[in-house]
């Protein structure tokens, strides 16, 4: 693991995921959107169980991180964390986020998380309550929202269930990073940000473009 910090809550981070770019040019892709000046790299770990699709390891995330000085925001899709966090810390995540859904134990997770020297988050899907993790969510340094069912990119963002990003932040305060992620663009950022959201990932509405830089902007300007 590097030692990039999670940037301060209240900043507006544009983090573009990469389960949207060219995954046989990975490394010039984390080079251009680094170009960008984004600080975060969204990395969907999917494990065929949990969501019904299969994405990245460990070892792919160890050698992205010799081509990438970015923040890696590794979000666990699979239904047993416990079992593979370290791995992905000792390749190289920053940030580690996991689903209520798949542990009794998130605290022991978010625990663990930290004696490994990483940030930890803790992810609510569209039909999971907020009050799922209620109390477990302020232990957090970052929520993660899901505005999509997780497993595929380009899905069309559900404007009902962004609202909980509003129920979220009451929850957390304002030192407390809050992500949303699932179709994300230039036109619902400033919905979503309205709402509390400060850490935006976008995946399409990025690496759809020719012009990655140019659709990185489009989502900042929105956000102002």
């Amino acid at each position: 693991m590097s030692d990039l910090r999670l940037p301060k809550a209240g900043t507006i981070e544009v983090v573009p995921s990469i389960l949207s770019a060219d995954f046989a040019q990975l490394a010039d892709e984390l080079a251009v959107i680094e170009s960008a000046g984004v600080s975060m790299v969204h990395l969907d770990i999917m494990d065929g169980h949990f969501v019904p699709n299969i994405t990245i390891g460990p070892p792919v995330v160890e050698k992205l991180r010799q081509h990438s000085k970015l923040f890696f925001d590794c979000h666990l899709m699979i239904s047993e964390p416990d079992k593979y966090i370290e791995h992905f810390v000792k390749a190289g995540a920053n940030h580690i986020t996991f689903h209520i859904e798949v542990t009794d134990e998130p605290k022991k997770l978010i625990e663990k998380l930290h004696k490994l020297g990483c940030t930890a988050g803790i992810c609510v899907n569209p039909d999971t309550p907020v009050q799922r993790i209620e109390k477990i969510a302020p232990l957090c340094d970052m929520v993660l929202v899901m505005t999509v069912h997780p497993g595929f990119g380009a899905q069309k963002f559900m404007p009902d269930v962004a609202r909980k990003i509003i129920e979220v932040r009451e929850i957390v305060g304002p030192d407390i990073r809050v992500e949303v992620d699932g179709g994300i663009n230039p036109q619902n950022t400033p919905t979503v940000v309205s709402y509390g959201a400060d850490t935006l990932v976008a995946g399409n509405a990025i690496f759809s473009k020719t012009d990655r830089i140019a659709a990185i902007n489009a989502i900042r300007d929105a956000a102002k």
